[in-house]
Parts: structure tokens; sequence; C-alpha cells
């Protein structure tokens, strides 16, 4: 068995990474709030965030803490234009039609990727990425600190956007009834292109936040897929607290399961955790049943 110490630094980075997940989760929950559909492209739109990260920081020395701004910017434009022109086209509102046309784009940006980076994996180096801060007999490591950090900031961001603003009160009156917000004015078309946009951006700036700790390679989305969908099923379909709690909560079991089941064993923890919430509470955490 793990002695105490080291039970207590996998907990504590097990709710560093938690934080950086709860950003990602916070995208898939934004877009299933607003347009009421899972977005079966969020993996590889995460994907596409990592490499332009990548990119940025290989071919012309950016760090990737410092290109959140860049790439959130651009998955920012990427979602919006992809709804505008694809999926919202495509579709013609209807919702099944929506789910089609987002599997659709994952299979031509992750086919995409595989043509211009092939099937290799990349990963960076930072500053912080063998940077440690010791607190008492724990050793931290301060670029998933900094990440963390990042991550938990631009969530309570997000969430004064969509409480604090017009723009945000606008999105979510499309949200709960797109005919009404019409007829006072509000263009429920613009408001998921918006949203959309804003929940891409979301996971642009999460894969800047990922990638000095993960690998990039044109499959890595999958990974993050069933992470995202059980932290917005833990925490409650569409609820902001839920995704930010669930993200945290699937971060320590990941790190736990890893640390008593090993390393191959210890991602079962998450499919386990996905499965006992479907049975013994469907709406999640902060969900309420309808």
């Amino acid at each position: 068995m793990p002695g105490f110490d080291i039970a207590a630094a996998s907990l504590v980075g097990g709710l560093l990474t938690g934080g950086v997940y709860a950003l990602v989760a916070l995208g898939l929950t934004l877009i299933y709030g607003v347009l009421h559909i899972v977005n079966f492209a969020h993996g590889a739109l995460l994907m596409v965030g990592m490499f332009a990260a990548y990119v940025l920081a290989a071919r012309f020395g950016i760090d990737p803490f410092l290109a959140v701004p860049l790439v959130a910017a651009f998955m920012f434009c990427l979602g919006w234009a992809l709804y505008r022109f694809v999926i919202g086209r495509v579709s013609r509102g209807e919702d099944r039609a929506m789910l089609l046309a987002t599997l659709g784009v994952a299979v031509v940006l992750d086919n995409a990727a595989l043509v211009i980076f092939t099937g290799d994996t990349r990963t960076i180096e930072t500053p912080l990425t063998f940077a440690v801060l010791e607190v008492g007999p724990l050793l931290l490591p301060v670029g998933k600190l900094v990440a963390c950090g990042m991550a938990l900031l631009m969530a309570g961001l997000l969430w004064a956007f969509m409480a604090r603003t017009g723009t945000g009160r606008a999105i979510r009156a499309v949200a709960r009834e797109p005919e009404g917000a019409r007829l006072v004015g509000i263009r429920p078309d613009r408001m998921f292109a918006l949203a959309y946009g804003i929940g891409v951006a979301c996971l642009g700036a999460a894969a800047c936040l990922l990638l000095p700790s993960f690998y990039v390679s044109p499959s890595v989305g999958e990974n993050f897929v069933l992470i995202a969908f059980t932290i917005v099923v833990l925490g409650g379909m569409g609820s902001f607290p839920g995704a930010v709690v669930g993200g945290l909560l699937v971060g320590v079991a990941e790190s736990l399961g890893g640390l008593f089941l090993g390393e191959s064993l210890g991602p079962i923890t998450i499919s386990l955790m996905f499965i006992l919430v479907l049975l013994l509470r469907p709406t999640g955490l902060f969900g309420v049943a309808r």
C-alpha cells in the first residue's frame, strides 16, 4: 500500500489535473446547454487546439501558457465558422441531423490531422515542465499548478460572462425558449453560433494547458472524450458548477486509480464512475430531473 505522503501527492495531482479537465467539460456543457445536443466533434476539436498550441511552441517558440489567448481566439473563430457554415446549414435546426453533422466534422478533422501530422505522437518541454514547488512533504508540479489556476480562472470568467452580460443572458434566453427570444429581437442562429464558438474556445484554452503534460497526436482527442462525458454526466447535463466539481472528482479518481491499480488499470475508474452515476443518479450531482 502506498504511504500517506504518496497518496496525498496523488490526490493533489488529481485535483490539479481535474481543474483542466473541468475546462474541457465546460465547453461540452455549454454546447449541450444551449444547442441541446452532444457535440461528437469535441475530442477532434480539442486535438486541433493541441496541435495549434504545439505548432506555436515548436515553430515560433511561444510557451503554451502564453499562447492561450491566441489559440482560444483561433478556436472560437473555427467553432463559429463550423456552426455557421457547416453544422447549422447541414442540420437545418434538426437535433438528429446536428448530431450527425458534428460526427462528420470529427471524422474530417481526425483524418485531416492524420494526413498533415501523420500518426506520430509529439511532446514539448517548457521551463515549467520539471519545476516543482515544495509544500511540506508534498512536491507540487508548478506547470500543473499554473494550468489548474488558469483553468479555474477562465471557468469563473465564463460563468460571469453568461450570468452578468447582456450577450450571456441572450444566449441563456435562446437556450430556454428560442421562439420567445426571437420575438424580442434576438436571433437564435447567431446565439447558437456564438455559443458553439465559445464552447470550442474553451477547448482551445484547455489544449494549451494540457499540452505541457500530455502528448499530442491525431487520436489524442479520443482519450479525453470519455473523460469529458463522464464529467458532464457526473456534474449534471448543462450545469456549470457541476462541470467544475465533476472535473475535480474525475481527476482525483483517475489519479488515485492509477496509484492503487496501476497505470494500465487506473483509467478503469473513470468508466466505473460513469456507470455508477448513470445507475444511481442519472441527473448528476447538480442536475435537475425533467
